[in-house]
């Protein structure tokens, strides 16, 4: 036992050092890390904690609809063992290499579903004071808004991975190459979830045409193996996006949904999300495109 825990350090459980922000770097992901390390020894797979972690989030939402401060409370705590477990299944993943493109689906899914039962709180707690039509849409809104901004904060994370090395970077795909895969794999459960992750993908590709047109040239000039000294610059270069963008993750959130259950003031965080993170997303997309037209030069 004690030779297995050996096998394994702290940094082989991450993707990068440089994509954890604070937060994850001294609470999330070291729990995750013990957590994980235990259940290496186990047959239990990285797929199972994801789904495990899919009913808590789902519930912890379930518990901010009642307008009671305790239970709104205990529902905060569900989320913040939510996203431990979040962390674990991808450093089980990596710790001992059970890796699959449908378990990369379910993680990301995982997030959305939490995110979608703490919006129907919402909405229901803020029909009575602003009236269903407009709870409803700043709901929706805000929801959509999650969406996008997690996804783009995912791609640049993902990006930041290939700069380093081909291999940190081996989830890096075109939607050319996501597609080829979905139309070779059988029908399926399988096959109409990886769906999701093409036009996730899609949506990616549309909204960062100045790193599409850099990978392109890139590829074009040098296939898989790029110079060290061009990617060094380009990971660089993403370093000094990444405190922007570690703003727009599950950490960011969590703080502004805190200080909503705190006060029992939920417009809060769908305000905070709908304004805030959206102005922030912007400022990273329009600085990162920047700098890619910049190399493409």
């Amino acid at each position: 036992m004690e030779e297995t825990a050996k096998q394994y350090t702290f940094e082989d459980s991450l993707k990068s050092i440089e994509t954890e922000n604070l937060l994850d770097r001294i609470f999330y992901r070291p729990i995750g890390y013990r957590i994980a390390l235990l259940l290496a020894k186990t047959p239990v797979t990285p797929n199972t904690i994801t789904i495990i972690s899919i009913f808590i989030g789902v519930f912890a939402g379930v518990l901010l609809s009642p307008q009671n401060i305790w239970i709104n409370i205990a529902g905060f705590a569900l989320l913040v063992i939510a996203n431990i477990l979040d962390c674990v299944d991808g450093q089980l993943a990596r710790l001992t290499g059970i890796k699959s493109p449908i378990g990369r689906i379910l993680d990301g899914l995982a997030g959305n579903l939490w995110f979608i039962s703490i919006y129907i709180a919402i909405a229901l707690r803020l029909s009575a004071d602003f009236g269903a039509a407009v709870a409803w849409t700043a709901a929706t809104l805000s929801g959509l808004s999650n969406l996008i901004q997690s996804n783009i904060v995912d791609y640049y994370k993902t990006a930041h991975l290939y700069f380093i090395s081909s291999a940190k970077g081996s989830e890096f795909e075109t939607v050319s190459s996501i597609k080829a895969k979905h139309s070779a794999m059988p029908r399926g459960i399988n096959k109409a979830l990886y769906v999701l992750y093409v036009y996730y993908s899609t949506i990616q590709m549309f909204i960062t045409p100045q790193l599409q047109k850099l990978l392109a040239r890139l590829t074009a000039e040098y296939g898989k193996d790029i110079p060290q000294n061009i990617r060094n610059s380009l990971r660089a270069n993403s370093s000094r996006i990444m405190p922007i963008l570690n703003l727009i993750t599950f950490n960011g959130r969590s703080i502004a949904l805190l200080i909503s259950v705190l006060t029992q003031i939920f417009w809060i965080y769908l305000a905070f999300e709908i304004v805030v993170l959206n102005i922030v997303l912007v400022i990273a997309i329009r600085r990162y495109e920047q700098s890619c037209k910049m190399f493409s030069r």
